[in-house]
């Protein structure tokens, strides 16, 4: 284990690390400048447990029901050798695929190890990718890699990826329904983006095997019940805008070992439980381990992140709490009290404030007229 690997271990306790999904890259692409999110998310950290347990419970994610039923979508499209994906391939979108072959890549000989279904999905991808007598056509659930942060995170992938003519395909399983040809929009995004995440790591893999990278269709199949059955449906999607803000939010982000060389040597997130699994560390001791590593927050990070919450709590009376746009705009001032005070000309802007105090004052103006007009 490197160095950094030893201390990300430290930093997550003694428990078995949670996975990396494409939904968690793309909520951490998604804000690329918080450093407790992606020291979190490199170390494996539940965050989910350790929001519950500091009084911050996320209020986001599927229910079991939801996980239930989507499940058994899955199995529908996937049975009998993904029989109905390949006749809404060939029919409704007009795929010809004369002959079949599946390959099951969840596990390898009965194993789970993530480096032996690593190698295997390489090899075999990378073997249809050269087009060899006897490539596969569908490879169910292939473990994929990407680079984060400068460490590689295994993706597991709920998807199967087809290979036709020279051509591989990324296909999302998705049990929301479209209704009279329409979806709700925000769960296409969110599909979109999830399967840009597949798109681009199954480029990097056969990039690094020498093949064109390319040969990965931008253009993903995306499955989902029809109207109110479970008959699903497919259509493509273009996912050319979510790979180009993918490839730059992650270049964007501060690799790993230069994040953990600002924060404290004896940092942990060990919940510390004892034999019958309770936790027995203080919540306020977890507290102060969290307030150790700077966080970014934004109103965006409540659909996303399981600790938004108590990061909220932590940015009240900041200007970031206000969102994206407000915190770009007022770059330098960093309280909301500040940024009234220069807006009322109660306070004088420092230098790196000048530009902001004078939107402020402008703004300050504005809403004055239009006071005065309303109470004339």
């Amino acid at each position: 284990m490197t160095s950094v690997g030893q201390r990300l271990a430290a930093i997550r306790g003694g428990v078995q690390p949670a996975r990396h999904n494409a939904r968690t890259i793309a909520a951490l692409t998604g804000n690329p400048g918080c450093a407790r999110r992606a020291v979190l998310d490199c170390a494996g950290v539940d965050k989910q447990r350790l929001a519950a347990y500091i009084d911050y419970p996320a209020r986001f994610g599927q229910s079991q029901f939801a996980i239930t039923r989507g499940n058994a979508f899955e199995a529908q499209v996937k049975a009998n050798g993904c029989a109905e994906l390949l006749r809404l391939l060939r029919e409704q979108l007009d795929l010809d695929i004369p002959e079949v072959s599946y390959d099951d890549l969840e596990s390898v000989a009965g194993h789970e190890s993530q480096d032996l279904r690593y190698a295997r999905s390489r090899a075999l991808l990378t073997r249809a990718a050269a087009q060899a007598e006897g490539a596969g056509t569908l490879f169910d659930h292939p473990l994929l890699r990407l680079e984060v942060a400068g460490q590689q995170a295994y993706l597991e992938p709920d998807l199967i990826a087809f290979q036709h003519a020279g051509r591989f395909h990324v296909v999302e399983i998705k049990s929301f329904a479209v209704i009279d040809g329409q979806a709700d929009a925000g769960k296409v995004a969110a599909a979109a983006i999830q399967a840009a995440v597949y798109v681009l790591a199954m480029r990097r893999m056969l990039e690094e095997a020498g093949h064109d990278p390319e040969s990965v269709s931008h253009d993903v199949v995306l499955v989902c019940p029809r109207n109110f059955s479970n008959q699903p449906m497919a259509v493509l999607v273009d996912v050319r805008k979510q790979l180009a803000v993918l490839r730059r939010q992650l270049s964007r982000m501060t690799r790993i070992d230069a994040l953990l060389a600002e924060l404290p040597a004896t940092l942990t997130f060990d919940l510390a439980p004892d034999d019958q699994g309770v936790p027995t560390r203080s919540p306020a001791s977890l507290v102060a381990a969290l307030e150790a590593v700077e966080a970014r927050y934004s109103p965006e990070c409540l659909a996303s992140c399981e600790l938004a919450f108590f990061c909220r709590h932590e940015a009240r009376g900041c200007t970031a709490a206000l969102g994206k746009a407000a915190r770009e705009e007022l770059g330098g001032i960093e309280r909301v009290e500040t940024a009234l005070a220069i807006a009322r000309n109660q306070l004088a802007p420092a230098e790196d404030q000048k530009e902001a105090a004078e939107l402020l004052r402008a703004a300050g103006r504005l809403r004055a007229e239009l006071m005065s007009g309303v109470a004339g």
